[in-house]
C-alpha cells in the first residue's frame, strides 16, 4: 500500500491529474514543445477537460476508449522512462536494457488498469492551477495546483517537470507533499530486495496480461 492510500488519497488523483494536465488533445507536439511549464499545464488541462466533457458518455460506454485517450494524449508529455528510472533508483543501474523497457511498459499499463477509468469522474471544477513561482529559465520546474475532493476540501497537487529536447515533460506528482516517485520507489524497492527485479517485472506483466492488477483498498 502506497503512502497515497495511507493518507486517504489514492494515486487515482495522481494519475487523473497527470492525464488531465499532461495530455494534449487537439494540440500538436511541436506547438506544445514551445510552451513553458505553466503554459503547457494550463493549455493541455483545458484541452483535455474539454474533450472529456464533450465525449464523457462515449467514454463511459466504451472503457477501451479511455485507455486510447490516455495512450494517445498522456505519453507525449509525461516522461515515463525517466519516472521509472527514479522509481527503480539503484536497481535501474543494474537492470538490462530489456528489463528497463519491460518495467516501464508494465508499470505504466498497471497504472492504467487501476486508475484509468477514474478519469471519467474528473471535471473542470475540481482543478485549480495556481500562479507559477519558478524561474522560466530553469531546467526543472514545479507547477502547483489544487484538486477539490468530493467533500469540498482542496488538496495541493504539485507537478515536477524537466526541460528536454522535446520541450517540458512531467516526471513526478506530489499529493499533499507525498511524492508519487518516492512512494512507488519504497514499495518496489522492498519487493525487489526480497524477490529480485526480474520477478517483480514478471508479476506486473502477468497481472497486466490477465487484467488482475491488484486494486487499492482505499
Amino acid at each position: 500500500m502506497t503512502k497515497f492510500m495511507k493518507r486517504g488519497l489514492s494515486p487515482v488523483l495522481a494519475l487523473l491529474a497527470s492525464v488531465a494536465l499532461f495530455a494534449g488533445a487537439a494540440r500538436a507536439q511541436d506547438d506544445a514543445a514551445k510552451l513553458g511549464p505553466q503554459e503547457l499545464v494550463a493549455k493541455v488541462a483545458n484541452d483535455t477537460l474539454k474533450d472529456l466533457d464533450a465525449n464523457r458518455a462515449e467514454y463511459a460506454k466504451n472503457k477501451a476508449k479511455v485507455r486510447e485517450l490516455v495512450d494517445k494524449n498522456m505519453l507525449p508529455y509525461f516522461d515515463t522512462a525517466y519516472a521509472a528510472q527514479l522509481v527503480l533508483a539503484k536497481h535501474w543501474r543494474t537492470a538490462t536494457p530489456e528489463q528497463r523497457k519491460r518495467f516501464v511498459d508494465a508499470f505504466y499499463q498497471s497504472l492504467l488498469q487501476n486508475y484509468g477509468e477514474a478519469l471519467l469522474e474528473f471535471t473542470p471544477d475540481r482543478l485549480k492551477i495556481l500562479p507559477f513561482q519558478g524561474n522560466p529559465t530553469d531546467k526543472i520546474a514545479t507547477v502547483r495546483t489544487e484538486i477539490r475532493r468530493d467533500n469540498g476540501s482542496r488538496v495541493p497537487v504539485n507537478y515536477s517537470l524537466r526541460q528536454t529536447d522535446n520541450g517540458w515533460k512531467a516526471y513526478d506528482v506530489q499529493i499533499e507533499g507525498v511524492s508519487y516517485v518516492k512512494s512507488f520507489r519504497t514499495d518496489f524497492g522492498a519487493e525487489i530486495q526480497q524477490k529480485g527485479l526480474e520477478a517483480v517485472i514478471q508479476r506486473l506483466e502477468s497481472q497486466v496480461a490477465s487484467g488482475t492488477v491488484k486494486k487499492p483498498t482505499a
